[in-house]
C-alpha cells in the first residue's frame, strides 16, 4: 500500500490541484474560517496523538471488518499516519487547497490499490468514533457545537475522497474495458479456449460456442443433446449468461433423479390438499424461474402426459397447478435436455413428437469428449486448477506426467468430460505426487493392469467371497453413474467418504 513519504507530498499536492483546477468539488462552504479556529485545539492533539488515534482506528477497522479488511496493520499506518499529521497541519493553516490535494491523492492512490469504496468511506467514519475517544483521553472534551463542526469535516473529507476514488476507477475501467475490447476485436473466433465456463479449442467446441452465443441472443426454447457428462447444464447457463437474462432466475431440475408422478407437481405447483402430503400451496420451479431460465434435465424421463402439459404451457406461456383449476401466466424460457438421441427417443415412445416439434427449431449438439480428443490437455489443466482450490493437500499439484497425459489422450471417455473430472479428483485424493503419474490413474485409463494372483489359486474355480460380491456391486455403482460419486454413493445407500474407503480398498476408479 503507497505511504506518504515527503518526498512525495509535491508531487500530492500537485495532482491534486490540478484536479481542483479542473473543477473538482471542495466542499468548503460546509465550513467557515471561524469553524477551523474552534476545531484548531482538537486538530493539534490529533497531529500530537496521531499514532494512538491510528492505533485506536486500526483495532476499530479490524472488528468492523474482520477477515474482509483489505489492508493490515502495516499498511494502514503506512497509508494514514503520515497523511494523518500532514491533513490537520494544512487545517490548522487554514491551507484549504492543499488539504483538499492531499486527501484527493489518497483516495486516488486507494482506488489505484482496489481498496473497496464502501471500506473507505466506514474507515472514515471509524476514524471519527476513534478520535473522539483519543481526545477524550487527552482531557479534550467535544461538545454538541464542536462534534457537529468535526462532522462537518468528516463530510468534506468523504466528498474529496470519494470524488478523486470515482475519476481513477472510472477512467481505469474505461481503460480496462477498451483493452478488452481492443483484444476482443483482434481474437479469432477460433482462438478461444473457454467460453462461460465451458473448456476447449477445437473445431466442434468454436462451433458450440458460435451457436450458444447465437441462443443467447434470443428468448426461443432451446434442445440441447448430448451425450451424459458433456456438460449441459453448463451449456444452459452459457445460453443465459450470453444474453439479456443473465442476471435473471436460473432453475435447474434434473428429471431423472425424480419419480415420473412427482414431475408434473414438481414444475407446475399445487395448491393446499391436492394430494396426500401437501400439508401447504407449492408455487412449482415455471414460477420459481419467472423471468428466467428453466432448465429440464433429460426430458425423455417425463411421462407422456407430463409432456403434452409441458408443450401447452409453452404455447399457451401459462400453468395450472395440480389442483386448481385457473391457470397461472408464466414468463419463462425454457431450455430442455436429452442424452438420447431425439428420433430413437420418439420411435421408442419416449419423447411426445409433438413437443420435439416445438423444441426442434433450435437444437444444440454437443460433441463426446472422444470426438475431441485435442482438448484434453486444456480440460486436465482446468481441473488441476479447480481441485488446486477446492480440495486441501500437503502439496498442490502443478501438472501432469506425459505417460499420464498420453494415456488420457488414448482413453475413449465414455463418461466424457464427467469422467475426466471425476480422473483428476480421483488422483488428487490418492495421489502423493505434485505431478499426475500414470500409476494414479484408474486401471481402466492407465491400462496398467493389476499384479497376476498367485499361481496356487484357481480364482476362477473358487467360491465368491463377499470381497468379490461388494467389490463387483461398487464397480457397477461407479459404472451405472457414469463416475459420479455422489451419484455412486446414493445408488449403494452410503456415504461418499465411505464410497471412497470402498474405492481404495479394491483400486476402482
Amino acid at each position: 500500500m503507497s505511504g506518504w513519504s515527503e518526498s512525495q507530498s509535491a508531487e500530492a499536492i500537485e495532482r491534486g490541484l490540478q484536479g481542483l483546477r479542473c473543477g473538482t468539488p471542495r466542499h468548503f462552504h460546509l465550513l467557515w474560517d471561524e469553524d477551523l479556529d474552534e476545531l484548531r485545539p482538537l486538530l493539534k492533539t490529533i497531529i500530537d496523538s496521531r499514532s494512538e488515534v491510528v492505533s485506536e482506528w486500526y483495532q476499530l477497522y479490524v472488528l468492523h471488518f474482520g477477515e474482509e479488511a483489505s489492508m493490515s496493520e502495516a499498511e494502514f499506518r503506512r497509508t494514514f499516519e503520515p497523511g494523518l499529521a500532514f491533513n490537520e497541519a494544512s487545517l490548522i493553516e487554514k491551507d484549504m487547497d492543499r488539504f483538499a490535494a492531499n486527501v484527493a491523492r489518497l483516495g486516488e492512490s486507494l482506488a489505484e490499490k482496489r481498496v473497496p469504496l464502501g471500506e473507505l468511506i466506514a474507515s472514515l467514519h471509524l476514524f471519527e468514533e476513534a478520535a473522539h475517544k483519543i481526545l477524550a483521553i487527552h482531557d479534550q472534551p467535544v461538545n454538541i457545537h464542536l462534534y457537529t463542526l468535526f462532522d462537518k469535516l468528516s463530510h468534506i473529507r468523504i466528498f474529496l475522497l470519494a470524488d478523486a476514488y470515482f475519476r481513477v476507477h472510472d477512467a481505469s475501467t474505461r481503460v480496462r474495458i477498451g483493452t478488452l475490447e481492443r483484444e476482443a476485436s483482434q481474437l479469432a473466433p477460433t482462438a478461444r479456449r473457454s467460453f462461460h465456463g465451458l473448456v476447449g479449442s477445437s473445431h466442434a467446441m468454436q462451433t458450440l460456442y458460435d451457436r450458444i452465443a447465437a441462443a443467447g441472443r434470443t428468448t426461443g426454447t432451446i434442445l440441447i443433446v448430448g451425450e451424459s457428462g458433456t456438460g449441459k447444464e453448463l451449456i444452459a447457463r452459457a445460453i443465459r449468461e450470453s444474453g439479456p437474462m443473465a442476471a435473471a432466475p436460473f432453475v435447474a431440475l434434473n428429471c431423472a433423479a425424480l419419480p415420473k408422478d412427482l414431475i408434473e407437481s414438481e414444475l407446475f405447483g399445487y395448491k393446499r390438499g391436492a394430494f396426500s402430503g401437501a400439508v401447504a400451496d407449492y408455487p412449482g420451479l415455471f414460477r420459481a424461474a419467472e423471468g428466467g431460465t428453466l432448465f429440464l434435465d433429460e426430458i425423455t424421463e417425463m411421462s407422456a402426459e407430463t409432456q403434452s402439459k409441458l408443450l401447452r404451457a409453452i404455447q399457451e406461456k401459462a400453468i395450472r397447478p395440480v389442483g386448481t383449476l385457473r391457470e397461472v401466466p408464466v414468463n419463462v424460457r425454457l431450455i430442455a435436455s436429452t442424452n438420447r438421441d431425439p428420433e430413437i427417443a420418439i420411435s421408442e415412445g419416449r419423447l411426445r413428437q409433438d413437443l420435439y416439434y416445438r423444441l426442434q427449431a433450435s437444437v444444440l449438439n454437443v460433441p463426446p469428449l472422444r470426438e475431441r480428443k485435442g482438448d484434453i490437455p486444456l480440460l486436465v489443466d482446468h481441473f488441476i486448477a479447480l481441485f488446486n482450490q477446492r480440495m486441501t493437500r500437503s502439496e498442490s499439484v502443478v501438472g501432469i506426467a506425459p505417460a499420464a497425459l498420453e494415456a488420457m489422450m488414448r482413453y475413449e471417455w465414455p463418461g466424457n468430460v464427467r469422467e475426466l473430472s471425476n480422473v483428476i479428483e480421483s488422483s488428487f485424493t490418492f495421489g502423493s505426487s505434485p505431478v499426475i503419474q500414470l500409476e494414479d490413474l484408474p486401471p481402466s485409463v492407465s491400462q496398467l493392469t493389476a499384479p497376476a494372483s498367485p499361481p496356487t489359486v484357481n480364482v476362477a474355480a473358487r467360491s465368491a467371497t463377499f470381497a468379490d460380491v461388494e467389490r463387483d456391486v461398487v464397480r457397477r455403482a461407479l459404472e451405472n453413474a457414469s463416475g459420479n460419486k455422489t451419484e455412486a454413493a446414493r445408488l449403494l445407500n452410503i456415504s461418499r467418504k465411505k464410497l471412497y474407503a470402498k474405492i481404495a480398498k479394491y483400486n476402482l476408479v
